[in-house]
């Protein structure tokens, strides 16, 4: 079992000549009452990455502490500046499986071993208010590290902690720093405890690798877009695991992209060896979709009933959309985690590992980035064209529908060669990137309509046998029907402005 909380804290160190042998007076902090002594707790903590460091190198820390009011194992995954989520499970001989798994897009097969170990003597404070409620916690750590792999030395510091209570507003801990400041107190030069102790006593942690120049040719360019989504999806894994909003959707986007510019872009990356890759990014996608596709029916069902005079509400219609859409949320989400375990998903991160570290450049990726990427993009778009112009003269039905969700899947894949083009093309492109995002909606309002219809008729089966009205869902699948149609309806018009601004 683990248990999550949102950490936001600022670390900070004393000029050399000032020290830090007391706090400052900090109830002369607007807001805080008083400081109220908590005493000092003796923490003992061991810190597990992988022989390189990859954890490290993500800004990630994985340890096993004692001491405290929250001893245990405890992994620390960014967020922004400042503010980390800290998953906590309690302590074992070995790391945690529900913490591996949260690492495992990182740490691959390699093993988590001990780095380093901290000895912190930590003297805390709570400051309160007027009310006696807590506002922040703040402590001196003496700390000493030792390194245990990758390193022999050992090195010692003291540092103040200012960590602000749950709920609590950021701005609060600017006063705080800006009496702290007039101390002679600055910000930690490292971002934690274990980056200081890495530099400190042995080779520095392994960095991301940073281009220091501007892409030059399309294959530059285009390899530069691969590996921001090659970096999206193992960054998502954790929140996707851990259920967090739009998680899923934005993985999904990343497989999306990557999909897309496997195929616009064949004439840059050898499609032999992109089409397997390829291949099993659509798998993920696909067992992606089944979980977010849920929740798009679930919120659209809902917002539905919720538009729904009383009247129109036959039988226990919310109960069983309850029911239907908890029954097969459960099922996917189940499936989905196994995913992420299983070894075809971490074969997939490899290969793309692989792909990015030898590139499979042909010939045309040598050449100028304008040139070879606008060719890619004016071929998407005119196979758009010509999707969307069948679905228009095609009668309304299921071979209609058909044919506008693949012209609402090349809306998506045509977006994505702009997104890549836009830095390069400038303008166009970016004026391409808005209409393609407005077409896609406009395309999968209908096709969310589709897939509507279809769960509507499920439902009205499961009630029809429980012996439950479906005047309902007969209201709604109508509602629907009107929805695809009035799309239909607008397409053509919505097309020819998109066509009348194209330029490339």
């Amino acid at each position: 079992m683990v248990d999550t909380k949102r950490e936001i804290e600022r670390k900070y160190e004393a000029d050399e000549d000032t020290g830090l042998s007391e706090l400052p007076d900090l109830t002369r902090v607007r807001g805080v009452s008083a400081v109220v002594d908590k005493g000092v707790a003796e923490l003992d903590a061991t810190y597990y990455d992988t022989a390189d460091q990859r954890l490290a190198a993500a800004s990630l820390t994985l340890r096993r502490r004692t001491g405290g009011d929250d001893a245990g194992w405890h992994l620390k995954l960014p967020v922004s500046d400042g503010v980390r989520d800290e998953i906590h499970s309690p302590l074992s001989d070995t790391v945690p499986h529900a913490l591996t798994a949260l690492v495992r897009s990182r740490v691959r097969d390699a093993e988590l071993v001990p780095v380093v170990r901290l000895l912190s003597s930590r003297d805390v404070r709570h400051l309160v208010d007027d009310a006696g409620g807590l506002l922040a916690e703040i402590s001196v750590d003496r700390v000493r590290a030792e390194r245990l792999s990758g390193g022999d030395g050992t090195t010692a510091w003291t540092e103040i902690e200012v960590e602000l209570a749950d709920d609590g507003d950021p701005a609060f801990l600017d006063k705080v720093e800006k009496k702290l400041r007039k101390a002679g107190v600055s910000r930690s030069r490292s971002a934690s405890k274990l980056a200081r102790a890495l530099e400190e006593t042995g080779r520095k942690p392994r960095r991301k690798a940073v281009v220091g120049a501007a892409p030059v040719t399309a294959g530059d360019h285009v390899l530069a877009y691969v590996r921001a989504q090659r970096d999206a999806i193992v960054a998502l894994d954790p929140a996707v695991r851990r259920d967090v909003h739009d998680a899923v959707h934005s993985m999904r986007v990343a497989t999306r992209r990557l999909r897309g510019t496997f195929r616009s872009y064949g004439s840059i990356l050898d499609r032999a060896v992109t089409d397997p890759i390829r291949d099993e990014l659509k798998w993920l996608a696909g067992e992606l979709g089944v979980d977010r596709d849920q929740e798009v029916l679930t919120e659209r069902l809902t917002a539905a009933l919720d538009e729904l005079p009383a009247p129109l509400l036959a039988g226990p219609v919310r109960e069983r959309l309850h029911t239907w859409a908890h029954d097969r949320r459960a099922g996917s989400r189940s499936r989905l985690i196994a995913v992420l375990d299983g070894g075809r998903y971490l074969d997939l991160l490899v290969a793309l590992d692989s792909l990015l570290a030898t590139p499979p450049l042909l010939k045309a990726a040598a050449g100028t980035t304008d040139k070879a990427i606008t060719k890619a993009l004016r071929k998407d778009f005119d196979k758009l064209s010509e999707l969307v112009g069948r679905a228009v003269e095609l009668p309304t039905g299921t071979v209609r529908d058909l044919a506008v969700h693949e012209a609402r899947k090349k809306a998506k894949r045509t977006r994505y060669a702009a997104e890549l083009a836009a830095p390069v093309l400038g303008g166009p492109a970016k004026r391409l990137v808005s209409d393609m995002k407005s077409l896609q909606g406009l395309l999968g309002e209908h096709q969310d309509s589709v897939m509507t219809r279809e769960a509507l008729l499920d439902l009205a089966v499961e009630a029809h046998t429980a012996g439950e009205s479906g005047f309902t869902y007969g209201v709604l699948y109508g509602r629907e029907e009107r929805t695809a149609a009035a799309v239909e309806a607008g397409l053509p018009a919505a097309w020819e402005a998109v066509r009348s601004r194209a330029a490339l």
